[in-house]
């Protein structure tokens, strides 16, 4: 999937998709709390979460589920447009029936991707729910043979502890540069 054979990069990101979810060992769709952690569930409700594909049907519980945290700066608005595009490589965590989570995968090719959108409801933190979706979101990118995945957060230990490290090969860093303000509450204009 190297798309050397001519094939638009929408092309790869739909075959992209559809190779992880099909290449899942639990089936299309479902990912098993087995499967994403060996350790036992930290509680009795962790059990019961279950991270599986995020589907066009989940866009609009999922655009209500992220309000809050673009409320607080933590995630971008996205457009319904946006979400169902988002869908393609997300991975939703669901408890008593409803999006208690959610992370996606953006690939930019065949050896980048980044790991973003990771929010987690605060009734189901503390119980294992963000690293189980790094953990599908990883796993997505091993089975797409993407080198590596990268995650911009202002939460490092949770994602050194998901086994991210700040060092890219030759002791290279990643340096950005905002090119748009951000309106954020509290943050002075620049």
């Amino acid at each position: 999937m190297r798309c050397l054979c001519g094939a638009t990069w929408s092309g790869f990101f739909n075959s992209a998709a559809t190779y992880c979810r099909n290449g899942s060992r639990a089936g299309p769709n479902w990912i098993s709390n087995t499967q994403m952690t060996d350790a036992e569930p930290e509680s009795e409700a962790d059990a019961d979460v279950q991270i599986r594909r995020a589907t066009l049907t989940d866009v609009a519980e999922l655009a209500e589920f992220i309000k809050p945290f673009v409320a607080q700066g933590r995630l971008l608005h996205r457009t319904t447009m946006e979400l169902e595009i988002l869908v393609a490589n997300c991975f939703v965590a669901i408890y008593q029936g409803k999006i208690v989570g959610c992370a996606a995968l953006e690939i930019y090719s065949n050896k980048l991707a980044e790991l973003r959108s990771l929010a987690v409801a605060p009734e189901v933190r503390r119980m294992g729910v963000g690293k189980k979706l790094v953990t599908a979101c990883v796993e997505c990118a091993k089975k797409l043979e993407i080198l590596e995945v990268m995650a911009i957060t202002s939460s490092e230990e949770f994602f050194k502890a998901c086994g991210f490290d700040f060092t890219l090969p030759g002791e290279k860093k990643a340096l950005f540069i905002q090119t748009r303000e951000l309106e954020l509450p509290g943050r002075p204009e620049l």
